[in-house]
């Protein structure tokens, strides 16, 4: 008998003990959008995640807005970059605005609202519009805003996407705002053609986004909005507020990394990626150890 109420003590202490221990953590489950650029910043959440001691869990390349969005909503994921404008238009259903405060306001609002998600500090990436020429027709004809081109647009081609035709902030804003009409517009299904046409001077100018890589490697110059026709489409990690309360530390360790970018330095990233063909994780980890946020 003493041999048994032994053990059982023995026993019951283990118990007690293992129930003391604290449960390990879920990983932290970093997701992103389907293209080179939400790659690289996730891999950025991850690594910084990672280095401060937390498990993480990668879902990359999950779709578009949408499916990203539901799988954060549902708690498929925990966190991913989305941009500013494209919630405004996709989740969120509002108006149209070219104050970048006013619509990370409302976004931020909205999804904490309706969804129970933290928009945490934007970074200086607003990965929006641009709309691109040559260095050297920026340079023969003193081309630095859009004003400037619509000043000479009468003598230009300009190549865009299906839709631009049609777009509020596409051609019928290009001439609304700026006064801007071209002497011909080309179709163009796939962004990267439209670069081709840039180079091989088969149009003048054309409508790109902010951080795409061509805009550095192939010496072509953006214009500046100097009227505020394009929306703002700032990139900021989206975080379940239940994961950030269970972690609060997560909002320091990547609004850490804000600061650091800009869209010339995501430009640089997304060419490494895409023209020099290095893995969107390698990329990620170098450019966070340079700026000291990884050990």
């Amino acid at each position: 008998m003493k041999n048994w109420t032994t053990k059982a003590i023995a026993a019951t202490i283990a118990i007690a003990a293992a129930t003391l221990q604290p449960a390990a953590a879920e990983p932290i489950k970093v997701g992103s959008k389907n293209f080179t650029e939400q790659f690289i910043l996730a891999e950025m959440y991850a690594a910084v995640l990672e280095n401060a001691g937390f498990e993480v869990e990668r879902k990359i390349n999950l779709g578009g807005t949408l499916i990203a969005h539901q799988a954060l909503t549902t708690g498929q994921i925990d966190l991913y970059p989305e941009y500013t404008g494209t919630a405004l238009s996709a989740v969120v259903k509002g108006e149209a605005s070219t104050d970048a405060q006013k619509v990370y306001d409302q976004v931020k609002d909205f999804y904490a609202k309706e969804f129970k998600l933290n928009w945490l500090k934007p970074t200086g990436i607003n990965n929006g519009y641009v709309i691109v020429v040559r260095g050297e027709t920026a340079q023969e004809n003193n081309l630095k805003s859009l004003s400037d081109l619509a000043k000479v647009s009468g003598s230009m081609v300009f190549g865009g996407g299906p839709e631009f035709p049609d777009r509020k902030d596409g051609l019928p804003g290009l001439k609304r705002v700026y006064g801007a009409e071209f002497k011909e517009f080309k179709q163009f299904a796939k962004l990267g053609l439209r670069y081709d046409a840039l180079q091989q001077k088969d149009i003048d100018a054309s409508n790109g986004s902010a951080t795409d890589w061509q805009i550095e490697q192939q010496n072509l110059v953006a214009l500046e909005d100097d009227k505020g026709l394009f929306p703002p489409y700032y990139v900021a990690p989206v975080v379940r507020q239940q994961t950030l309360d269970a972690n609060p530390k997560i909002a320091e360790l990547l609004e850490a990394i804000g600061p650091k970018l800009d869209n010339a330095t995501m430009r640089a990233l997304n060419a490494r990626v895409e023209n020099d063909r290095e893995e969107p994780r390698d990329v990620a980890v170098s450019f966070l150890k340079d700026k000291g946020l990884l050990d």
